[in-house]
């Protein structure tokens, strides 16, 4: 025995066996350590799975599932005769998908939701831009009244707002109509005509959602610093360059996530021309989501709705994608 090891109490170790951890510098572990850290981390996780599992069972129950189900009918000429019997399906490839841009009205929907999109979504970014720079700057007194009136619209179920807007556009007792013949004029028939009907809808989908665009803006304005704004000022800026210079690129990011949310709900519209117009007339408020519908619940063509809806995604994931791009932020 090595005596120097002898004295300091070390074990003695063969020549060319592995070196003690003490001797590498990492701390040494106690016989049977691993074990109970293991435990530990399966008790931890199994407490999170249970925790998990509520959720996990409705979001594979009612998302997951729905989606992939879809996705396969969309491939398939799912129809009412396979409600009983979902084996007998016929799989059929892209027929629902080339069959699509063969249908009239398919393409009439696709015309009408982008029409809707390209006037309302700019519509409502530019209003509750608007709206928010007045209430953040301008208007001192009864500031929450007005942020009340702005956001009630949002807050009010859609089909109760369409509800009260085809009175107010109804050519025979209708509020504009009563105004028109007050004052000796002729109003038209603004949800009969097929060139009035989609910017009417337009203009309710506009008043409706501007509110949650001009809360996010204020939001978005007030965490603008005050010491900037004033720099600018100090630089000599006026209020049109504060706003271009200053206001604009900072609120970048909000601008981008209103963009994305009001484009999404724009192309999916559905309670507005149920409601109000039933895609009339002549389909020219017809929009790819009644369409949709119509297919899958008054004909029960479900293969061929469940395609037109893998469209509309792909859309509004094209849609999204480009706003991404082109409004990201590009002060960090």
């Amino acid at each position: 025995m090595n005596s120097t090891a002898a004295e300091a109490g070390a074990p003695e170790r063969a020549p060319g066996s592995a070196q003690h951890p003490a001797v590498q510098g990492a701390p040494a572990e106690e016989p049977g350590a691993a074990r109970p850290r293991r435990d530990r981390l399966s008790r931890q996780n199994l407490a999170g799975w249970l925790f998990s599992t509520p959720f996990l069972s409705l979001f594979l129950t009612f998302m997951a599932f729905p989606i992939v189900a879809t996705l396969v009918m969309s491939f398939t000429d799912f129809g009412l005769r396979n409600v009983t019997d979902p084996l007998s399906v016929n799989f059929i490839g892209f027929d629902n998908y080339t069959k699509l841009f063969e249908d009239e009205k398919f393409v009439r929907a696709l015309l009408n939701t982008g029409y809707f999109v390209v006037l309302g979504v700019p519509l409502t970014i530019g209003s509750g831009l608007l709206a928010a720079v007045l209430l953040n700057s301008g208007i001192d007194r009864m500031r929450t009244f007005f942020r009340v009136g702005f956001y009630a619209p949002v807050v009010t179920a859609i089909v109760a707002v369409a509800v009260i807007w085809r009175f107010v556009l109804d050519p025979g007792e209708g509020l504009i109509a009563g105004l028109g013949h007050q004052i000796g004029l002729d109003t038209p028939d603004f949800l009969g005509s097929e060139a009035l009907a989609m910017p009417s809808l337009i203009v309710m989908a506009v008043w409706r959602n501007m509110g949650t665009a001009m809360v996010l803006f204020l939001a978005g304005l007030q965490a603008i610093p005050t010491d900037v704004r004033e720099a600018a000022r100090i630089d000599g800026a006026g209020v049109f360059q504060e706003f271009r210079r200053i206001t604009v690129p900072l609120l970048r990011p909000t601008m981008l996530y209103v963009a994305v949310m009001t484009s999404i709900g724009f192309l999916n519209v559905f309670e507005e021309p149920f409601v109000m117009t039933d895609g009339g007339p002549s389909d020219s408020t017809l929009t790819i989501s009644l369409h949709m519908y119509r297919e899958g619940f008054n004909f029960f063509h479900m293969g061929y709705a469940s395609a037109m809806a893998y469209v509309l995604f792909v859309i509004v994931l094209a849609v999204t994608l480009l706003q991404l791009r082109l409004l990201k932020d590009k002060t960090a």
